[in-house]
């Protein structure tokens, strides 16, 4: 099984500038990460953009959804920022079928060292294998469905809506 991976930024990818004391983006590190991880699961990953999901476009949104489209293989992983990811994922999943894309991001960038984002792109990788065709999130090894989910921004936790 041959993985799609996605890039588009977030907290996932960000870096932290000390002298201006800012976060920025300059390439990703996923590929540090799989090898971190020692993953052995077939991969082909492409940037599509290095973006603060806060900054995403209708546009982007379109871009992402016209990768997912052309791409050949099912099983697709998209690393996202988690303030708009449950708008990316409406988008994909009102128009996407036949395909099992799962979202994944982190609240803490993968530099600072205790960021969470290792374990939501393991647990990630694990759940586009196994779910069956549809869009989902996954975030601290749970995956909630498009259509049932939202970012607690009080608590900082992805949560199905009731």
């Amino acid at each position: 099984m041959l993985i799609k991976i996605f890039v588009t930024g977030g907290t996932f990818d960000k870096e932290y500038n000390e002298l201006e004391g800012k976060l920025f983006f300059k390439e990703t590190h996923l590929h540090e990460m799989l090898h971190l991880a020692r993953c052995k699961l077939r991969i082909d990953a492409k940037t599509l953009m290095m973006i603060d999901s806060t900054d995403m476009t209708d546009v982007d949104r379109k871009k992402i959804l016209e990768h997912c489209k052309k791409a050949k293989e099912d099983r697709i992983l998209i690393t996202h920022g988690t303030d708009t990811m449950v708008e990316t994922a409406r988008v994909l999943g009102k128009s996407l079928k036949g395909k099992t894309i799962v979202l994944t991001g982190s609240m803490v960038p993968y530099k600072f060292g205790s960021s969470d984002g290792l374990f939501n792109l393991g647990s990630s990788l694990a759940f586009v294998q196994v779910l069956p065709s549809g869009v989902y999130i996954s975030m601290n090894g749970k995956y909630f469905h498009w259509s049932d989910v939202r970012k607690n921004k009080q608590t900082g936790e992805f949560e199905k809506i009731e």
